[in-house]
């Protein structure tokens, strides 16, 4: 048995491997969808938290309007003599540079959709997943847009605070 080598009969090792190789497999795939899981019910949260900004400002803007509104007719009122009709006109304009409704309704268009795409069944297909990736990075951006408008047309505390909270939250869930 010195000059003449046997052969090894690697058929048990081979199945053995393939044996362990499927387990490591099975294993890949139980971890990935329980990260995906995860990372759904961390990205819902954070929506969650986006409807209550919006709800914040929705339900602050009136107020802040109609304060706005009584400090300009106040210090119009101490100007001498002010046409009523400009004035009106005037304030008709800050008001409207003030409305955030068209933001706060995208945001929530947006909370739709991402909702959506995060309900969307797991695909096996490569394109499919970097397509919802893509999905909701534009929707990140979209996020990331109307959270800059309304912090550029805030004019209130309470506007502020919600914009930079919803930057907060919306770079999280990027």
């Amino acid at each position: 048995g010195v000059l003449i080598s046997q052969d090894a009969d690697l058929a048990p090792v081979r199945a053995q491997a393939l044996a362990l190789f499927d387990q490591a497999l099975d294993q890949l795939i139980a971890n990935r969808e329980r990260e995906g899981a995860e990372l759904k019910a961390f990205l819902d949260a954070r929506l969650t938290q986006v409807e209550e900004q919006v709800a914040t400002v929705r339900k602050a803007l009136p107020a802040i309007i109609e304060e706005k509104r009584n400090n300009i007719r106040t210090q119009a009122q101490e100007i001498a003599t002010v046409n009523p009709e400009r004035l009106e006109q005037s304030l008709v304009e800050l008001l409207q540079r003030l409305d955030v409704e068209e933001e706060l309704s995208r945001l929530t268009a947006h909370i739709k959709e991402a909702r959506f795409q995060l309900e969307q069944p797991p695909s096996n297909n490569a394109q499919e997943k970097k397509s919802l990736g893509r999905r909701l990075d534009f929707l990140m951006q979209e996020f990331n847009r109307e959270a800059n408008t309304l912090g550029s047309k805030s004019n209130a505390v309470e506007t502020t605070r919600a914009a930079v909270e919803l930057k907060v939250i919306i770079e999280q869930m990027r």
